[in-house]
């Protein structure tokens, strides 16, 4: 059979000093990745991956860090196995990684695109005291009706991440999100807690980055899609660059639907990879699906990746 691999790609939160070194250390192609992201952008990532740093947790650094160790270690797969997939895939920041495997963007133009969208991120929360929250163990129904109840009352909450069944994350003003908290947790939330996050991703605060972002993506996506990517804002596919540009300012300002879309088309898939640090998603999809899920980090997990890939493809 031919084995139908979704390409799963993690965003915000999955960072940590060291991630990509083992890939760094082994190959030519990661040292030159490395070299061509700090050549354009002007960011050191060898310091900022690599050594001890308070840079890494700033979104402007964070996701360019992140898109490009998974870059490096699709690249890297992609260049040991010859297969396309049936679908790719980010949560959030994500996205734009899973754009780049379908090469519908160069992976250093995407490095690049992501730096810009986390100024952009920082800008429009500047000098307001933003963050976000978790909340476990309540329904979306009941997070949903909290937070509009208080956004009635002249708070700014909004559930921002569908990630799994009984998590969601919470975005806006802080000072609201920390008087939310007893709320929840008096409906039963099983935690509910603030994150280390200083912007508020996926709600109306972020508005003013909406068209800035418009026009870098404008110059730089190409209208080449080697397969569909799932959009974080409809949980549903798009294969052009006009979708593209639709889809992603708005993903600034709108939920990403991660649980619904694993949900959707869980059914078309044989097996996940996820390329990058920290195997966040395949925390997240363990209650959602039984299907193997292959996280690619390191040398080591890329040989078992393959191997493992292999033998269901020879089922």
């Amino acid at each position: 059979m031919s084995v139908k691999c979704a390409f799963l790609f993690p965003g915000q939160g999955s960072q940590a000093v060291g991630m990509g070194q083992d890939f760094f250390n082994n190959s030519e192609l990661a040292k030159q990745m490395v070299a061509d992201a700090s050549e354009r952008t002007g960011i050191d990532f060898e310091a900022l991956l690599f050594t001890e740093n308070d840079k890494l947790e700033k979104t402007e650094y964070t996701q360019p860090a992140i898109l490009l160790v998974s870059a490096i270690a699709h690249r890297l797969f992609e260049n040991e196995m010859s297969i396309k997939p049936h679908y790719a895939m980010g949560h959030s920041l994500g996205e734009f990684s899973a754009l780049v495997s379908v090469g519908a963007i160069d992976a250093i133009d995407a490095v690049e695109l992501v730096n810009l969208r986390g100024k952009l991120m920082a800008e429009a929360c500047a000098g307001q005291d933003v963050g976000m929250m978790v909340s476990l163990g309540l329904s979306d129904e009941v997070v949903e009706g909290i937070c509009a109840v208080q956004r009635d009352a002249g708070m700014k909450v909004w559930p921002v991440n569908y990630n799994a069944e009984g998590q969601i994350v919470i975005a806006g003003v802080k000072s609201d999100l920390q008087k939310l908290e007893p709320i929840l947790k008096e409906a039963k939330a099983r935690r509910a807690m603030l994150l280390n996050m200083s912007v508020a991703s996926h709600c109306p605060l972020l508005e003013a980055a909406t068209a800035p972002l418009a026009e870098k993506l404008t110059e730089v996506l190409r209208d080449e899609f080697n397969a569909p990517v799932v959009s974080n804002v409809t949980a549903d596919y798009y294969s052009s660059k006009a979708e593209a540009l639709d889809l992603l300012p708005k993903q600034l300002t709108s939920p990403v639907r991660y649980k619904q879309a694993i949900a959707k088309f869980d059914d078309e898939v044989d097996c996940y990879v996820e390329f990058g640090h920290g195997g966040v998603l395949k925390g997240l999809n363990r209650k959602a699906t039984k299907k193997p899920h292959f996280v690619v980090s390191d040398m080591e997990s890329l040989q078992l990746a393959i191997d493992e890939i292999s033998k269901l493809n020879e089922q």
